[in-house]
């Protein structure tokens, strides 16, 4: 096992979705943000998925992880844009 995986813990400012957090330090660590297109607020998916990249770096969701020793170079978002049965990740 190379992974602590979490779902909605609180990290920074609010809560993550998913985050897969490496048992050793070296490893790369993940964060996954999860957004329903709106169609009120956004125009495509690809809108959808900058939402949920900005809210990983507006909430500071890699706050445990820095706290924790993992270097920022080797902590990876990932927004996740759902339209019913079409996604985008970025």
């Amino acid at each position: 096992m190379r992974y602590h995986i979490t779902s909605n813990r609180e990290s920074g400012f609010e809560r993550y979705d998913v985050c897969l957090e490496p048992l050793d330090a070296k490893d790369p660590a993940y964060i996954l943000e999860f957004k329903v297109f709106d169609p009120d607020e956004e125009k495509t998916l690809q809108d959808t998925v900058k939402k949920a990249l900005q809210q990983i770096e507006e909430k500071n969701y890699d706050a445990d992880l820095l706290a924790k020793g993992i270097s920022k170079d080797i902590i990876h978002h990932y927004g996740f844009a759902f339209e019913g049965k079409h996604v985008l990740i970025g």
